[in-house]
């Protein structure tokens, strides 16, 4: 399987063959220390991650097809950058397509664009649209090329309890239901989350009374470039939003704002969705259609992501609109988050604590995404007439004025959350200008290593790395971290993270700040590291 050459229709109709296993045969549930349940890129993300890490993972997953239609398109610089890690990311990049800009339209004009990544010197762009079933079989490649890592296809999650210890897990599959035990269970099962439900945990939020349809459709020859467009109350669509983006295979996906009284049965329909699609396109213009869905969404989250030793992660845990592109992005963000510190919680070198960190972290991270989704989707669907007017007479300003840009919420885009609160930040005490604050996602920036160009986030190390402007200092030998001293040919690593001679940065496995030092010591570096560990 190579992402790089299978089409779109290929990769949809692989299946994966389920296969019985020797749990299914044990006189005695066989035991396993993690058990993540959904392979979708977020279940897939977390098992590589600790696969990676040397640590023995079961991956259940209940159906044995990848995912059908676009769903998830839209990944972010920081999900590639996670990708680039697990070694899946180079694939990703060559087969999706790159953009930074956006565009804003309010009916038959264009009110401004927007750079989402105006800067040079980053590796990765601000975002690429892959279709989810391109970066599930990507994602999958990566998996079965790990000896530690078991995919198992068709196996369902009919029982979760607390076990001796564990998680006691009954499973369902084409040959009869076995039982097996885990040390800790990761829910990365969807918005229907089967494990949520059996545990009886509730999510708690709003559901919006509004109904949107998705079209795939295939144009060979198109005029729109590579960017994101979209259109409030567009001559095709009258009084409703419209989004455009460019995917692989010459695919646009484009989405049509309905309204809540729509059927969503009939607005499936092929003679109902293709008028609207040559409204938009023109009726010159030949497309195919393949794929449609109708959405309605809701922003809401559970009030906790822990649940003793069963985690929840991605849609399982929280979901946003599709606005934004807030929901794959930041349940890759979850599993990003929860490895390294599952990892070292199971090699006996954090305490259970660590864990405790996963939650409060990730679940003020989902309280950020549902708040600007909930303004977004406001924002794109009015609830009143006063609304709207208020709505439009800002998209009239924003085409002349500048400060009516910032009030114009199309979709704030998925950015990763700086986890400033987190009791794992070591505080500074020193003065430092720029955004890499304890707790921020690190930034990209150009190097020189031994002669060689690099970039930071590739060179950083699978566990905690020192960065630090100067020769290594000899003591860090003594510390169970990777050191990085680099050469800045641009200057672009001094300018972003305000380096001087000695200053030292302390970078945790997920490439998050977590201290920073003008003149570190060997015992400032200890004891944030035992922070960051919760030790």
């Amino acid at each position: 399987m190579n992402i790089g050459v299978l089409n779109g229709r290929e990769v949809q109709a692989l299946e994966f063959p389920y296969a019985r296993c020797a749990d299914q045969d044990a006189a005695e549930p066989a035991r396993h220390r993690v058990v993540v349940v959904g392979a979708g890129p977020v279940g897939l993300t977390l098992a590589i991650d600790l696969a990676q890490r040397g640590q023995r993972v079961l991956l259940l997953d209940n159906d044995h097809k990848l995912s059908t239609g676009s769903r998830a398109i839209c990944f972010a610089k920081r999900t590639l950058e996670i990708w680039d890690r697990l070694g899946c990311g180079d694939a990703m990049v060559a087969r999706g397509v790159r953009w930074n800009v956006g565009k804003v339209f309010f009916r038959d004009r264009l009110l401004y664009r927007f750079d989402l990544l105006p800067e040079s010197g980053h590796e990765r762009p601000a975002f690429i649209n892959l279709q989810q079933y391109y970066a599930e079989a990507g994602l999958v490649e990566r998996a079965m090329a790990l000896p530690t890592l078991e995919l198992r296809w068709r196996n369902s999650v009919v029982a979760c309890e607390a076990a001796e210890g564990g998680v006691s897990l009954g499973v369902e599959t084409p040959e009869g239901r076995y039982t097996l035990q885990a040390d800790h269970v990761v829910a990365c099962d969807g918005a229907r989350s089967a494990v949520r439900s059996l545990l009886q945990r509730e999510v708690q939020g709003r559901v919006f009374r509004d109904r949107f349809l998705i079209a795939d459709v295939k144009v060979e020859r198109a005029d729109f470039p590579s960017e994101r467009w979209f259109w409030f109350d567009p001559p095709f669509h009258r009084n409703q939003s419209a989004l455009l983006h460019r995917q692989p295979d010459n695919v646009w996906r484009i989405d049509f704002q309905l309204g809540w009284d729509a059927d969503p049965e009939e607005e499936k329909k092929p003679e109902r969705i293709i008028p609207r699609v040559k409204a938009m396109l023109g009726d010159d213009v030949p497309f195919e259609l393949e794929w449609a869905s109708v959405y309605s969404f809701a922003c809401e989250r559970m009030p906790a992501f822990r649940h003793g030793r069963v985690f929840f992660a991605g849609d399982a845990a929280h979901r946003v609109s599709p606005f934004g592109a807030r929901g794959a992005n930041s349940g890759v963000q979850d599993a990003d988050n929860l490895g390294w510190k599952l990892d070292l919680v199971l090699r006996g070198q954090a305490p259970d604590a660590l864990l405790d960190s996963y939650g409060l972290e990730r679940e003020a991270a989902a309280d950020e995404n549902l708040l600007n989704s909930t303004r977004s989707t406001d924002f794109i669907t009015p609830k009143s007439e006063v609304s709207r007017l208020f709505r439009d007479a800002v998209l009239d300003l924003a085409g002349e004025y500048p400060f009516a840009r910032a009030l114009v919420n199309s979709g704030r885009l998925s950015l990763p959350t700086t986890y400033e609160q987190s009791s794992l930040n070591t505080p500074d005490v020193d003065a430092f200008e720029g955004r890499m604050v304890p707790g921020a996602p690190a930034a990209d920036a150009p190097l020189q290593l031994a002669g060689r160009p690099a970039w930071l986030l590739r060179e950083l190390g699978a566990d905690f790395t020192l960065l630090v402007d100067g020769p290594a200092p000899g003591w860090a030998r003594d510390l169970p971290l990777k050191v990085l001293a680099a050469q800045d040919p641009e200057g672009l690593l001094a300018q972003r993270y305000d380096l001087k001679p000695g200053t030292a940065y302390l970078l945790r496995p997920d490439q998050h700040v977590c201290a920073r030092w003008r003149q570190p010591t060997f015992a400032a570096v200890q004891a944030a590291l035992a922070r960051a560990t919760a030790c």
